[in-house]
């Protein structure tokens, strides 16, 4: 794999360098590219936004272990009229007070069948995936990136052979008007050259048509216009030696399969908690409360509680013991999701593997075509200037060369993307592994900043 990925790649790069033609400074690479990309992408980071979002659950599950603590204050205007009559006399007592009141109420959770406990691990498991979700949406926006780089290095060489065979086929009119005037040849050939160059501007157009296209795709994933870009080369090198190397180490590596596993860890919590809601709950709460002129005879009260409370469920109309087999019946799902994500992952690897295998051969191939094509191209040519070829054989050499350049431009583009294809269908297409000059986005920071906050509103990065 090596040797010939060592000379498909050079080859490649040599090739497109000559199509688009030599720059005095090239401003662009492939690397730098994926750098912008990874850093500035709209959608990538509002994927982050989300992941730190998710983060959150945490936190939440936790508050199930802490106090909640109320404050309580209370006023107002009461006017009394109370007749009361014992032993044969009677009294009665009026008048008015403001009564007011001010208490705290602190309630912890005891026990709950572990439902906490299992909430918290379920939040966890739920990062966990929502990282393996990032890491899936990094993987495809380098792979995007890599591809419309590409692209546009082969576009922009495709337009330079339409633009180069346009100006061949228009010197290929002069001169089959110019042997028509001195009778040479015929109207007919005229006629042909003239078709063929009207279809040469066609095939021009088209190809600046898709530049223009995969000039705007270009701007939308990487963030810029392109301007002199360097060639790519395949990334051969971070990948395994053989297909069942690349096989085993995508089962573990590639984020679909570890999200997958993830969301069978939450699945599996899920139940714990729906059957934690079948056990005792155990609560204690405390109190305190000053109060003033509540009663025209009390004119001041202080009351302190400890309360402890058990709470045993007997029977709630059903609901839960049919959220325990819903749940269960979620859990089994996710198992048979994650047997379809490895065999999906197993075949992409194949099948990214099998383009990367053809990929090779077909730049070699392509490289040959072309070869032969322009030793072909000119002999019609000499041919024709004695009279053993008619213009027409000239033009489909003429037509064939630039089939075999066009060929060997999108061979070489697609072997630089089937590298990059096989290397993101293991799960390893990263910034790490590609060691990109950038600063990694580390989802940890964020989540330790927030898993141990108690109070605020504010976010990490003070918004």
């Amino acid at each position: 794999m090596g040797g010939v990925k060592a000379v498909t790649g050079t080859a490649a790069a040599v090739l497109m360098l000559a199509l688009v033609g030599t720059t005095p400074v090239l401003a662009d690479t492939i690397e730098a590219a994926l750098v912008r990309a990874y850093q500035n992408n709209p959608q990538l980071n509002a994927q982050r936004a989300a992941v730190r979002s998710t983060d959150e659950n945490v936190p939440q599950a936790l508050s199930g272990y802490r106090p909640k603590v109320a404050i309580t204050a209370s006023g107002g205007y009461q006017y009394s009229d109370v007749s009361s009559a014992s032993g044969g006399f009677s009294s009665r007592l009026t008048g008015s007070q403001i009564p007011r009141a001010v208490g705290a109420t602190v309630t912890q959770t005891l026990y709950n069948g572990q439902q906490t406990a299992n909430r918290t691990r379920a939040a966890e498991g739920q990062v966990s995936a929502a990282r393996e979700g990032l890491r899936v949406l990094e993987q495809t926006l380098l792979l995007s990136a890599a591809t419309v780089y590409m692209d546009y290095l082969r576009d922009s060489a495709i337009v330079e052979v339409q633009k180069s065979n346009t100006r061949v086929l228009e010197q290929t009119l002069k001169q089959t008007r110019d042997r028509f005037n001195v009778g040479e040849v015929t109207r007919t050939d005229v006629a042909q050259s003239e078709a063929q160059l009207a279809a040469g501007k066609t095939q021009e157009l088209t190809a600046e048509s898709n530049l223009n296209t995969t000039r705007s795709n270009f701007r939308r994933i990487i963030g810029n216009e392109p301007s002199q870009l360097a060639p790519g080369s395949p990334v051969d090198r971070f990948l395994p030696n053989t297909l069942a190397s690349a096989v085993n180490l995508s089962l573990v590596e590639n984020p679909n399969v570890t999200a997958s596993m993830y969301g069978i860890d939450v699945s599996f919590l899920q139940v714990k908690v729906a059957e934690g809601a079948l056990f005792p709950t155990v609560t204690l709460q405390v109190g305190a409360q000053q109060s003033y002129e509540q009663q025209i005879s009390i004119p001041k009260q202080f009351v302190a509680s400890a309360i402890a409370q058990v709470s045993v469920p007997i029977f709630q109309g059903g609901a839960e013991y049919s959220l325990i087999r819903q749940s269960k019946e979620t859990l089994a799902q996710q198992r048979l999701n994650l047997e379809q994500v490895r065999d999906q992952t197993r075949a992409t690897v194949v099948q990214a593997w099998g383009q990367l295998l053809a990929s090779k051969a077909q730049v070699s191939s392509a490289q040959a075509q072309v070869q032969a094509s322009e030793i072909a191209l000119n002999g019609v040519r000499e041919e024709a200037k004695a009279g053993q070829r008619t213009t027409l054989d000239v033009l489909n050499a003429q037509q064939a060369l630039v089939n075999a350049r066009v060929a060997l431009v999108t061979a070489q583009h697609d072997r630089v993307v089937a590298s990059y294809s096989s290397l993101s269908a293991i799960g390893r297409l990263s910034p790490q592994v590609l060691k990109l000059k950038t600063n990694i986005y580390d989802p940890s920071v964020h989540y330790h900043q927030v898993r141990d906050s108690w109070v605020g509103v504010r976010t990490p990065d003070g918004h």
